[in-house]
């Protein structure tokens, strides 16, 4: 049983001790020191809050106490409901609120929960902001309002045809070349608020014939909610058997998002970005992101439009600032997040969706047809184990001055760029481990760059 605290919001498990599980206590401490940090941002004047959830079987109870606390502390609320993540994202910009507290675990089993925490621009919080709701938590340095001056409810339940509507009225969008081309679209939406909002995405684009798996909100997950090649072995087999033309694949909060071949193979997850950027970068040539330990397959196509690449810090928050520091048309990161600055600056898995049916209408060509357009990179991803007493930090130094003739970047970690590829080294937060990534055009010598650093941590 777990508890993670970190500057984008609390995530744990469901039940258990106080401080060491996601407890209602544990709920309650951190909205309250959320709305503290809110009302001293704002000067004391009363704040709204979006708030919305996936369909996770704990997150009723989760929004009960985040709504009745946030109430407590004398700030107004937008109750939106079963929403996905980037929808909440949406309504904090369009709604004008405050802030947002998104109640979704992502990609994680269904034993755990969390609340992610936004500013007044629907994005997470800076690295600042967050360590000061931590601090106001830990010290327990919030108030709460009086009988005459407790928060007030709002409801509203379809914000998600909203976000759709925002999406249909994008200039990138189509839907004429996807209506005529009668796409017949398999999706598995992992029995979480997907199934809400990817069949109405897909009426609004023009698609009818609709293949639906686990399409029910239920939050009972029929399988690993992490959209790997692994967990979508049902999707893969339905799509050859019924010849679907394309299967979208969404994690329980919709803002990964994975695509499936016609013929049952994997698109890859780092290509979703990939494909997106390739198709709004042909009609409006700019620069774009991703971070450190994403494909060099974005890079490529970037230089392809005369344009530049730039790599961020892991992290949503990291790839957003640097977009805007380089004013990118796109961006996101390399586990199926894409990021749309024209809809909003947050991975939305439902923007990605229309991007791609677009591209894939307009193309005429099958999905893996599209997916050979692209230069085949192959990521190995490892972990090294620390040693009892091992400082993370010491091993990455004298790695950095072993390869010194080599590119080196540090601004998270430490990637080293070699002739036939790269290699990012990162310490984790929550584990003695350093992960490792390595990519490189061949599986083989992915694994052989990853092996060479290993090896010399390891000496």
């Amino acid at each position: 049983m777990t508890l993670i605290k970190s500057i984008s919001g609390i995530r744990g498990t469901i039940g258990g001790g106080i401080g060491e599980n996601l407890t209602p206590i544990d709920i309650v401490r951190f909205t309250s020191a959320y709305a503290e940090w809110l009302k001293q941002r704002n000067n004391g004047k009363r704040c709204r809050v979006a708030v919305g959830r996936d369909a996770r079987i704990s997150g009723e109870m989760v929004n009960n106490l985040v709504i009745g606390t946030l109430m407590g502390c004398g700030v107004d609320v937008l109750n939106l409901g079963l929403a996905t993540t980037p929808t909440v994202e949406m309504a904090v910009i369009h709604e004008k609120t405050d802030g947002g507290i998104i109640l979704t675990a992502s990609h994680n089993p269904r034993q755990w929960n969390a609340l992610k925490l936004l500013n007044e621009k629907g994005e997470f919080l800076s690295d600042t902001d967050g360590r000061k709701v931590l601090e106001i938590a830990d010290s327990e340095s919030f108030s709460f309002a009086d009988i005459d001056n407790l928060g007030i409810t709002d409801e509203e339940y379809s914000f998600i045809d909203e976000h759709i509507k925002h999406i249909i009225n994008l200039k990138y969008v189509d839907t004429d070349a996807i209506g005529k081309a009668n796409f017949r679209v398999a999706i598995d939406c992992v029995n979480s608020v997907g199934g809400i909002a990817l069949p109405r995405l897909l009426k609004a684009l023009g698609v009818n014939d609709i293949i639906e798996l686990y399409t029910d909100p239920t939050g009972d997950f029929p399988h690993n909610p992490e959209p790997l090649p692994e967990h979508l072995t049902d999707i893969s087999k339905v799509i050859k058997e019924r010849s679907a033309d394309v299967g979208f694949v969404v994690d329980p909060d919709v803002d990964r998002l994975a695509i499936i071949n016609e013929d049952g193979t994997m698109f890859g997850e780092e290509y979703t970005l990939v494909a997106c950027a390739d198709y709004v970068l042909s009609q409006n040539p700019g620069n774009t992101v991703s971070n450190l330990s994403s494909t060099a397959a974005l890079r490529d196509i970037t230089l392809k439009y005369g344009k530049e690449y730039f790599a961020s810090a892991v992290g949503e928050v990291n790839v957003v600032t640097r977009m805007k520091e380089v004013n990118a048309v796109i961006g996101g990161e390399g586990n199926g997040g894409v990021i749309l600055p024209e809809l909003h600056y947050g991975r939305d898995a439902l923007v990605g969706i229309a991007l791609f049916l677009t591209l894939l209408a307009k193309s005429g060509k099958k999905c893996s047809e599209i997916r050979q357009q692209y230069p085949n990179y192959f990521i190995s991803k490892n972990k090294l184990e620390l040693k009892q007493g091992l400082n993370p930090d010491a091993v990455l130094e004298r790695l950095m001055s072993k390869f010194t003739n080599e590119q080196i970047n540090t601004i998270d970690g430490l990637r080293i760029d070699f002739a036939e590829g790269w290699v990012h080294m990162r310490k984790s937060n929550t584990e003695p481990i350093i992960r490792i990534y390595a990519e490189a055009k061949s599986p083989s010598k992915a694994n052989e760059l990853a092996q060479l650093i290993i090896n010399e941590a390891t000496k």
